[in-house]
């Protein structure tokens, strides 16, 4: 044990999504708020938590890694405190995995963070007791990692099932956050400098008020409560930019595609698709079919035309035969996405798809499928960055390096150019006059 005149400290590793970071943002308030600093590394940490991800094997593989080697470092450092949160210990419900972990010491499920201070100092009696924790996790302020961007959560878990999915079992089922406590969380982040809000939900176009009297008489949107919810995030003065994750097409309701439009929306959406044959989205149970997904698309750009669109693919699903997979590249091809985020598919034990299909698509089959779709995206990217020679973008800058600035535009396209460190932070003008797959290159339009 330490003494008590010794400053602690805490690490946190952070896997997957949005949400998990912004989970490990509420975490790290718990930590400090009970008198320990971050650190840059597990080896001067005397806490250390792997917030992790269940989506592939891959994923949990590697927080089996890390712990192996941080039981290595406790015969180092026995005082040392090791946890894993996230996902996989949420669906972990028989600790299956947990008992397999080594020089492990916590395990719980996110909405069990609550209770991080009575565990660590049950195992360290020098630490100190952060006094009055709320009972609901997402009532804690995070301790955001940015002090211009911000993941403002408006919704956990998900109620609906889709087969290959571990969500609903790592998570629970969805639960709508306080519309007051969200406004009141943005209006400060705009009194305290932000400019730009990530609104982060499993399915965020399917946020329900639970207290819908805070909506303002004068919001135009009437049906959709997310909708809603954006009309009333774009009357914050000081934000500029609020962008979401991750909508479903079923929800792509008129109000919320007209909502695309308020102003201080990003000129992007984001929206999974999974597959372009509807026998295998039914097999997916994804609740939408080809057909859907097709003339919403068509609807975001008749409301929006020069929007960019992205999405996520599964390829080699269960029973994918060739044919399908092509009507997954041919859907692509029709709604020429801005980028895609393909994945191989990979069985999840408790699963509806690991319990009653088979993974019969050989590996190398899911690969050769994912490189097709990852060289036409490259293609369509490449063509469709050409349009913005010659033109402005909005770019938020988020970093600096050696005189050259970047950041990402409204549509999402990384930007660089020269510029000052002071630009870190702002909202700056950029005519482009290179582009490439990945980066636009511009220069820094002053006043």
């Amino acid at each position: 044990m330490l003494t008590t005149s010794q400053q602690y400290s805490y690490h946190i590793v952070t896997f997957g999504c949005q949400m998990n970071k912004s989970d490990s943002e509420r975490m790290a308030t718990i930590l400090e708020n009970m008198g320990l600093k971050a650190v840059d590394g597990p080896e001067d940490a005397d806490v250390v938590l792997l917030n992790s991800c269940s989506v592939r094997q891959a994923a949990e593989d590697r927080i089996f890694g890390l712990s192996r080697n941080l039981s290595k470092l406790k015969k180092e450092k026995p005082h040392l405190i090791v946890g894993v949160t996230g996902c996989m210990p949420g669906r972990d419900k028989k600790d299956k995995m947990g008992s397999k972990l080594k020089g492990v010491d916590l395990y719980f499920p996110t909405k069990d963070m609550i209770h991080l201070p009575k565990w660590l100092t049950e195992l360290n009696p020098d630490l100190r007791v952060m006094e009055n924790l709320k009972e609901d996790y997402l009532q804690l302020q995070p301790t955001y990692k940015s002090t211009f961007q911000a993941f403002v959560t408006i919704q956990t878990g998900c109620n609906h099932f889709c087969t290959y999915c571990v969500v609903p079992f790592s998570r629970g089922l969805e639960v709508n956050r306080s519309l007051q406590a969200i406004l009141e969380e943005c209006r400060l982040l705009a009194k305290n400098g932000y400019i730009e809000i990530t609104l982060l939900g499993q399915i965020v176009n399917h946020y329900v008020a639970p207290d819908p009297e805070y909506f303002s008489a004068s919001n135009p949107y009437k049906e959709s409560d997310f909708a809603k919810l954006l009309w009333e995030l774009n009357q914050i003065e000081g934000i500029k930019r609020i962008h979401y994750t991750a909508p479903h097409p079923l929800y792509m309701t008129d109000e919320v595609i007209d909502a695309l439009t308020l102003p201080k929306q990003v000129n992007f959406l984001h929206l999974p698709v999974q597959s372009g044959n509807t026998d295998m989205l039914k097999k997916m149970n994804r609740r939408h079919d080809r057909e859907l997904f097709i003339e919403t698309i068509k609807k975001i750009r008749e409301k929006k035309p020069n929007i960019a669109i992205g999405t996520d693919i599964i390829v080699g699903f269960c029973g994918e035969t060739k044919e399908q997979f092509n009507d997954t590249v041919s859907l692509y091809e029709i709604c020429d996405f801005d980028i895609s985020y393909t994945a191989k598919y990979s069985e999840r034990s408790g699963t509806v798809a690991a319990k009653a299909f088979k993974d019969d698509v050989t590996q190398e089959e899911k690969k050769k499928r994912w490189w097709k779709l990852q060289r036409l995206m490259e293609k369509i990217v490449l063509k469709k960055n050409q349009a913005y020679l010659d033109k402005e973008v909005s770019v938020l800058v988020d970093d600096w390096h050696r005189g050259w600035c970047s950041g990402n535009s409204s549509e999402m396209k990384r930007v660089q150019f020269k510029g000052e460190e002071s630009l870190i932070g702002s909202v700056s003008r950029v005519k482009v006059y290179k582009a490439g797959e990945w980066m636009l290159f511009g220069d820094h339009i002053t006043v």
